[in-house]
C-alpha cells in the first residue's frame, strides 16, 4: 500500500491539471480575436512608420538601442582598478531593427572586444571622454559592426559611459 499511493495521488494530480487546463482554456473565436486586436495591419503599421519618419533622428533611420549595458574593467598592474559601463545604440536604415536584434549577440560580441582592446591600449585613462579618445572608440564600434551588419549600419552612438574606480 505504501508504494501504491504515491502513483494513486500522482495519477489523481496530473488528471485534475489537465482537466483545469482544458476548462479554463479560452475558445478558438476568443483566440482569433485577442491575435486580431494586438497584431496591427499592414496600413497602421506603414502610418507608424511614416510618422516616426517625421520626429525621427534622420531622413530614413533609426536608432537601436542595445538590451543591455557593457561591462568593462580597467586593470591595473596587478588587479582591476576601475569598471566602465557603457551603453551603445546602432543608427540603421528604417525597418531593420529586427536584424539589429536578431545578430545581438554577435554583435555585442565583437564590440565587448573592441571595449576591452580600448580598455587594454589605456583608452579608458585619463581623460578618456576627450573628443579624440571618443572618435577613436566610435570609429572602431563602426568598424566592428560593418563587420557583423555590413554597410547597412551608418553609426554608433555611446549613449551612455561612466568609470568607476574600485
Amino acid at each position: 500500500m505504501k508504494k501504491l499511493l504515491p502513483i494513486i495521488l500522482a495519477l489523481i494530480g496530473t488528471g485534475a491539471g489537465v482537466g483545469a487546463g482544458l476548462f479554463l482554456m479560452p475558445a478558438q473565436e476568443e483566440q482569433h480575436a485577442a491575435v486580431d486586436c494586438v497584431v496591427p495591419t499592414e496600413e497602421v503599421a506603414h502610418e507608424t512608420v511614416e510618422e516616426e519618419v517625421k520626429d525621427g533622428p534622420a531622413e530614413g533611420s533609426e536608432y537601436v538601442k542595445l538590451s543591455n549595458q557593457f561591462v568593462i574593467p580597467v586593470l591595473g598592474p596587478d588587479q582591476v582598478s576601475a569598471l566602465v559601463v557603457a551603453s551603445l545604440s546602432i543608427e540603421v536604415p528604417y525597418g531593420n531593427t529586427e536584424a539589429v536584434y536578431s545578430f545581438e549577440p554577435k554583435l555585442r560580441d565583437v564590440m565587448l572586444q573592441v571595449l576591452f582592446d580600448h580598455a587594454n591600449i589605456g583608452g579608458f585613462e585619463g581623460a578618456f571622454t576627450s573628443g579624440e579618445r571618443m572618435d577613436i572608440l566610435r570609429s572602431s564600434l563602426l568598424d566592428a559592426a560593418h563587420g557583423v551588419l555590413g554597410k547597412q549600419v551608418s553609426d554608433v552612438l555611446i549613449t551612455e559611459i561612466a568609470r568607476q574606480d574600485v
